[in-house]
């Protein structure tokens, strides 16, 4: 059933939800739970300085890998062209989205994407072609599942190969990963023999249930970034990470009668369930052409759903299937994370591409009202190269001590910070591995942020060249 504008706009006066306007003057400055980029300490010690926030200033790395505050430590689990899967090859590159799960005997399993674009020739280290669980064997991304067990890696073995640019993804309910392709290349276009921009489900405790991947098709062909499961529902909610014009989000409602659960995805018909892009309104029933239109965190839009024509994308891709006017955009949506009933979404920056310029936004998504509430505004970094702001949020996951903990992908200086229910923001750590020269320094950005079931290590990644890292210390719940 539609949510038409004009229910919108009297859901909002009766219970008075926070609505801003973009450019409106008095417009909610929070809302409740909103997280703000607005008070980020510039030195990044808002503890120190007694906010409360935070865990305290970053400490240099002696070793020139990871920044962390005092109490803080790190283990790399993984190095590209430094530690080897079972089979004997190296770990590949590109590390991006990752995920974990209870393991074994008391170990944890990691999904890590690889985010690898084009032929195998092109990488030093790609996903090695395991027999059974190759896609197309001339694509070089995929996923490896490493396990481990508190002090140290145990082992890494390939999930899924020949797939090609293996971003973010996401975790599913019944305890499975779905890797995504941002990629829309067709068999025959930068050597590929099939046809790319697909979600393929990997499951990180059967190797079994991983031979003869089959793309999930009914989720569209498209440059995927991530995905959500909604659990009570059963909709899959998507990000497309592309321009020229905008990607959109979609949401895919499963066909009557189909139930979740492990591989079932890949029994579905290509044409399965209903694909749709959102398209947002605000108070007053006006169309919203694209998210960056929100200047005010507390903003909050109702949504629509518009199918999509054609999800296979056989002649035109899917984000160009509308017109102006259909449907609601954005630059760069990134990562997503489901949590407190609803999907954290991200949306990286925009540039002129997009009405108005920031650097980065997370909105949430809130199914059962059918609205979007931007949570974190990021305004433009005057200087990326100065530590202290944060800019270019990627990878999203919802911390168990409170709030948001975020990847970094930006210009300059890259980090992990977190974000409170109270509208601060604070550093987690910072990326010290100079991938540049002396005289032009370059910093990879951290991907595949993510906690431990039992919430005591936060993994997360230096994409370039492809280290995955554990982090511990003195957790707390965030002041909010």
């Amino acid at each position: 059933m539609s949510l038409t504008r004009r229910d919108f706009a009297r859901t909002s006066v009766l219970t008075g939800a926070g609505v801003a306007l973009a450019g409106s003057v008095g417009a909610l400055a929070t809302a409740p739970n909103a997280l703000a980029a607005a008070d980020t300490d510039a030195g990044g010690d808002a503890a120190a300085h007694g906010h409360g926030v935070g865990y305290g200033p970053l400490l240099p790395d002696p070793d020139g890998i990871l920044a962390l505050p005092a109490g803080f430590s790190y283990e790399i689990i993984t190095y590209s062209g430094r530690t080897r899967l079972e089979s004997g090859e190296y770990t590949p590159s590109h590390h991006d989205g990752t995920a974990t799960f209870d393991g074994p005997r008391g170990t944890t399993l990691l999904v890590n994407n690889h985010e690898l674009k084009g032929p195998r020739a092109n990488w030093t280290y790609p996903v090695p072609l395991t027999e059974g669980l190759v896609y197309d064997p001339a694509a070089s991304g995929g996923c490896t599942v490493v396990e481990v067990r508190p002090g140290g890696r145990v082992a890494e073995w390939v999930g899924i190969a020949g797939t090609s640019t293996n971003c973010a993804g996401g975790r599913t309910p019944w305890g499975t990963w779905l890797t995504c392709e941002e990629t829309e290349d067709k068999a025959g276009v930068n050597g590929m023999t099939k046809d790319h921009g697909y979600v393929f489900e990997v499951d990180p405790a059967d190797r079994r249930a991983n031979r003869d991947p089959k793309p999930v098709k009914a989720l569209g062909r498209y440059a995927h970034e991530a995905v959500v499961v909604d659990p009570k529902r059963g909709h899959l909610y998507l990000t497309e990470d592309a321009s020229g014009p905008n990607g959109l989000l979609y949401r895919w409602t499963p066909p009557a009668g189909f139930r979740h659960g492990r591989g079932r995805l890949r029994t579905l018909a290509d044409d399965a369930g209903v694909l749709q892009a959102f398209k947002c309104f605000d108070s007053g029933g006006r169309f919203v052409d694209d998210l960056s239109r929100a200047t005010r965190i507390g903003t909050v839009y109702g949504v629509d759903w518009v199918d999509v024509p054609d999800r296979d994308a056989k002649t035109v891709s899917v984000r160009k299937q509308f017109t102006d006017g259909q449907v609601t955009r954005a630059r760069k949506l990134e990562g997503m994370w489901w949590g407190d009933g609803g999907a954290y979404i991200v949306s990286s920056y925009a540039r002129e591409e997009s009405p108005v310029q920031h650097d980065g936004q997370v909105w949430f998504y809130d199914p059962r009202r059918r609205t979007l509430t931007l949570k974190v505004l990021l305004g433009v970094n005057p200087d990326p190269a100065k530590d202290g702001a944060f800019d270019g949020p990627d990878n999203i996951t919802v911390s168990p001590y409170g709030g948001l903990v975020i990847a970094e992908d930006g210009e300059g200086v890259q980090h992990l910070f977190g974000a409170t229910e109270s509208g601060r923001t604070y550093p987690i750590a910072r990326n010290e591995l100079n991938i540049g020269t002396t005289e032009k320094p370059e910093y990879s950005e951290f991907t595949g942020v993510t906690f431990s079931p039992d919430g005591r290590v936060l993994f997360a990644n230096i994409q370039e060249p492809g280290i995955m890292l554990a982090i511990t210390g003195p957790w707390k719940r965030q002041k909010g």
